[in-house]
């Protein structure tokens, strides 16, 4: 199958990105235009060697990477020793970010461009058509937005993996890590969008996955096992990326025993990947001699038709709610809390669409015969 998709990843691997480039590298209709490594789970030099060392394993050092800024944005304007206090997810991810895996050096040159120069790039080339990924925190899309502020007009569609609505916590009591770690970067992405959607520029706004949601998506140790004796028929470069999954899957069970969730792994950022990916797999135009969505640079898209407040939607393997969404930044207690509007009190227009609810062993199963079947011949 011809690349039809043009996809811009963001990712901070972590355990669970590192799930998703897995899928990432099975996929036979990506043109995986970008990866973004951005700073989250661990310092961003280290997520640029483990996105680069995924990518080596998998035998795809074909996917350019871009480091992204080691900083937030709230520290960005500070001294040079800012990340020296960073709070990092070591403890979920292990101190490289891999768990138990052992990873070989990479071999494929890092990219000269910034991730947020790649970002703004990658969408001028594929105007309309971009399909944006972000599983790690949105940095590095943030700082594109400096750029180019009208940035948003030009994607196909943004999914965001993050946030937690009225629920608790996997960082403090109520907000998820990604939005967490940089919380003004989450709240300027969808105030970007916001813009250029009451200019009728946007023919999709942004789906958010909340960890609510996601958190249904369960890896346990015998689903891995089938996965990983199923992956030997794909050969031997996948037979070896399937075993230092599992390493790497080893400590991510280990914590969230230890957190009281039991010997499993809640996998987020594959699910995000995978409905991203499937929802624009049905929403492209075939390639039959007409004009192509998005082929004109000039041209500006649909806007985008939004159902209101409290609307229910459809993504591949998820139900969805309509709302106005927001990022808590000032609260003592509640800094980095996603909010969404669901009674109408902000008297906002809607701006997201939410996931609320995972058909998570349909998922889970498409995922298992994904990753059994590896990267095309």
């Amino acid at each position: 199958m011809s690349s039809t998709l043009p996809l811009f990843l963001d990712c901070d691997p972590g355990i669970d990105d590192a799930l998703a480039l897995a899928y990432l590298c099975c996929q036979d209709d990506v043109d995986v235009v970008g990866i973004a490594a951005s700073g989250g789970n661990v310092a961003t030099a280290q997520v640029v060697e483990n996105t680069r060392g995924w990518l080596s394993l998998a035998g795809r050092n074909d996917f350019p990477v871009h480091a992204g800024h080691r900083l937030p944005l709230a520290r960005q304007t500070q001294p040079a020793a800012a990340d020296e206090s960073l709070e990092y997810a070591d403890l979920t991810h292990g101190d490289t970010g891999r768990g138990y895996a052992r990873l070989p050096a990479p071999t494929a040159p890092i990219s000269s461009v910034s991730a947020a120069q790649a970002w703004v790039d990658a969408a001028h080339t594929h105007p309309g058509q971009l399909l944006g990924v972000v599983i790690g925190p949105s940095t590095n899309l943030a700082l594109a937005l400096d750029i180019d502020p009208a940035l948003p007009r030009l994607f196909k569609r943004l999914f965001i993996m993050g946030g937690a609505f009225n629920y608790r916590g996997n960082t403090h009591p109520t907000t998820e890590w990604n939005v967490t770690f940089d919380p003004e970067s989450t709240a300027r992405v969808l105030a970007a969008f916001d813009a250029v959607h009451e200019r009728g520029q946007v023919a999709h706004l942004p789906v958010i996955a909340p960890i609510e949601a996601t958190e249904a998506v369960e890896m346990t140790p015998d689903r891995l096992a089938r996965i990983r004796d199923g992956a030997a028929a794909a050969g031997q470069t996948w037979q070896e990326m399937a075993a230092q999954l599992s390493e790497a899957l080893r400590f991510y069970f280990e914590f969230h025993e230890s957190d009281g969730l039991g010997y499993l792994a809640h996998i987020h950022d594959p699910f995000v990947l995978a409905c991203a990916l499937t929802w624009a797999r049905q929403n492209t135009i075939p390639a039959n001699g007409a004009q192509s969505e998005g082929s004109n640079t000039n041209a500006q898209p649909a806007a985008a038709s939004v159902l209101g407040r409290g609307a229910e939607g459809v993504l591949p393997w998820a139900t969805t709610l309509w709302a106005p969404v927001d990022v808590e930044l000032t609260g003592t207690l509640t800094r980095g809390e996603t909010v969404a509007d669901w009674l109408g009190r902000w008297g906002r227009p809607v701006n997201a669409e939410i996931i609320r609810t995972i058909d998570a062993p349909a998922f889970l199963d498409h995922l298992s015969a994904t990753l059994m079947k590896g990267p095309p011949a």
